[in-house]
């Protein structure tokens, strides 16, 4: 059965740092591309960032460049978003999701997604 599982997030202060792993398993991991998204409450669903299946392909939303980085580790089957200097909009619940290989153009469907994991930043 295929699975996204998210973890890491939580409270933190602005300015403070988390990492957000996904996990993937009961698909070819290494052959999919994973995107991450956030939605904040009564906000529509926002692309944050993206990493190809191979990781020669990055892209970040304007509001997170310089503060997020997409990484992912094939062999473990994971990927991750390192947030640094968080700032209160970034509250959100972030997903992940998985495209075949490349960072898709939006509006293409998502073969899988995970549960979503909260972050808040709050002073």
């Amino acid at each position: 059965q295929p699975h996204l599982v998210e973890a890491g997030g939580g409270l933190v202060q602005p300015g403070g740092s988390l990492r957000l792993s996904c996990a993937g398993s009961g698909f070819p991991f290494d052959s999919y591309a994973i995107v991450w998204f956030r939605q904040a409450p009564g906000m529509e669903r926002e692309e944050v960032s993206c990493i190809s299946s191979s990781a020669n392909n990055m892209k970040y939303v304007d509001a997170v460049k310089d503060r997020f980085t997409v990484s992912r580790d094939n062999a473990k089957n994971t990927a991750y978003l390192q947030m640094n200097n968080l700032k209160p909009e970034d509250t959100a619940v972030y997903y992940c999701a998985a495209f075949p290989r490349v960072c898709p153009s939006p509006g293409f469907p998502y073969d899988y997604w995970g549960q979503g994991t909260q972050v808040t930043v709050s002073s």
